[in-house]
């Protein structure tokens, strides 16, 4: 009898540990195949003149494939990397190494989930089956108390009824050993100038330098854990203070460098307490949540509308004032530090994010599709279901915008800001300018 071979098409999956669709293969198969593309799609030049993936993301991102190839190597595997249209690229790796079946995590955004069902019939046309695994949430779909549909369009309702009638699963064991077929060209990591960009300035201003893998995003959240106040601390629950102190581990958790289920568990047994309170559990219940939502209201968040009956007022004069939010020239203190660091590092932390969308929609009027496109690019740790989600519910155009009422309690105009990004000017030595 012929071996079995399962191909594993990693996407936002960067990981070895509680990774089901590569324990499973190591399970149902006698060798495993893990691959990986850079999809040109995602390093093209959109319509408005940007770039759909901007420097910061696409390096923590050749960081993370880089790590994850070193962590399949030290289970004695390969990661086959491929650059170019998966569509192409995954049927003719499939033909090549005589696979019988492949394995992927199921994506909710439209754009990924019709690369997805494109392979999917490319891969049918040879009568090979793609299994679709569900694996970026910390609640798993069969375990909501509500089908998709009856999802409530409040947070707090979906908070409330999913830590009462649901469970968090157990983490998924990591493979002893993975078994490959003989790989005769395993390829090799773009640099960011094979992907058509250039590389990011790191400002020394930043407070933090994110550096992608599954490796460094256990040490951090170890880190994390072990030496910041409490995370059920009265002062953490203060939304600024929790600005300051937030975990920072979304750029980690956008591509599935680890996951959400981990986090969770490792908190619980970091505190060894009810962990429903902490504000980085709500975090993650937030980031299920607009995953949830997209599955239920689907490309509806990408309109102007959403999915409510109207978009919000626009008015003149778009085009002059989202050039100022964009580059921090709109004059208000807080807003214009918060841009300029974003432009310089690709974060900003989520109370900034609430901030400088809020004033784009509301105060400058301007059509808000076009700041969740703009963080698209220039977010590190950019998600489809948590950027759109949450422009949309900022906008008012999403879910129940009273959740917000707690978190955001004064308007741009009132904060006062100390950041450091809150000139322009780049300390850029004669070293760097060279």
């Amino acid at each position: 009898m012929s071996e079995r071979t399962i191909l594993v098409w990693f996407r936002n999956d960067l990981r070895v540990h509680d990774n089901e669709i590569l324990l499973e293969a190591t399970r149902k198969a006698d060798k495993v195949l893990p691959v990986f593309c850079f999809d040109p799609f995602y390093f093209k030049q959109t319509e408005t003149g940007g770039l759909k993936t901007g420097g910061f993301r696409t390096r923590f991102l050749i960081e993370s494939v880089a790590d994850l190839r070193n962590n399949l190597r030290a289970l004695g595997a390969e990661l086959i990397i491929r650059t170019g249209d998966p569509v192409e690229i995954i049927p003719q790796l499939a033909a090549e190494y005589q696979v019988n079946e492949v394995y992927h995590h199921r994506e909710v955004a439209f754009e990924e989930t019709a690369i997805s069902e494109q392979v999917e019939a490319a891969l049918w046309k040879t009568r090979l089956n793609l299994k679709h695994f569900i694996g970026h949430t910390l609640y798993h779909k069969e375990d909501l108390p509500f089908p998709i549909k009856d999802i409530p369009d409040s947070f707090a309702v979906f908070k409330k009824k999913v830590e009462r009638d649901s469970n968090v699963r157990a983490v998924a064991a990591t493979p002893e050993q993975i078994s490959t077929p003989e790989i005769t060209d395993a390829g090799e990591l773009p640099t960011l100038q094979d992907l058509g960009l250039e590389a990011p300035y790191d400002d020394p201003r930043a407070t933090m330098q994110f550096t992608g893998g599954e490796t460094i995003a256990l040490q951090y959240l170890n880190q994390y854990l072990t030496n910041k106040e409490p995370l059920n601390s009265k002062a953490a629950r203060n939304p600024q203070i929790v600005a300051e102190v937030s975990s920072k581990l979304s750029p980690w958790l956008a591509l599935g460098c680890i996951s959400p289920r981990q986090v969770y568990w490792e908190v619980v047994e970091h505190e060894r307490s009810n962990s429903h309170n902490n504000p980085l559990i709500t975090e993650l219940l937030w980031r299920d949540y607009f995953r949830f939502m997209f599955k239920k209201h689907g490309r509806k968040f990408f309109n102007s509308e959403g999915f409510k009956t109207e978009a919000p007022e626009t008015g003149t004069n778009q085009d002059k004032l989202f050039k100022q939010w964009q580059t921090g020239n709109t004059g208000i203190p807080y807003v214009d530090a918060a841009m300029h660091e974003l432009n310089a590092t690709g974060y900003i932390n989520n109370y900034s994010r609430q901030i400088v969308a809020g004033y784009l929609v509301r105060d400058l009027k301007v059509d808000w599709t076009r700041g969740a496109i703009y963080f698209e690019e220039k977010l590190i740790d950019y998600s489809p279901a948590s950027n759109w989600g949450n422009w949309a519910f900022v906008a008012g155009v999403g879910n129940d915008p009273r959740d917000n009422r707690n978190f955001i309690t004064r308007t741009a105009e009132e904060l006062e800001t100390k950041s450091a990004f809150i000139d322009t000017w780049l300390p850029v030595n004669e070293t760097t300018a060279a």
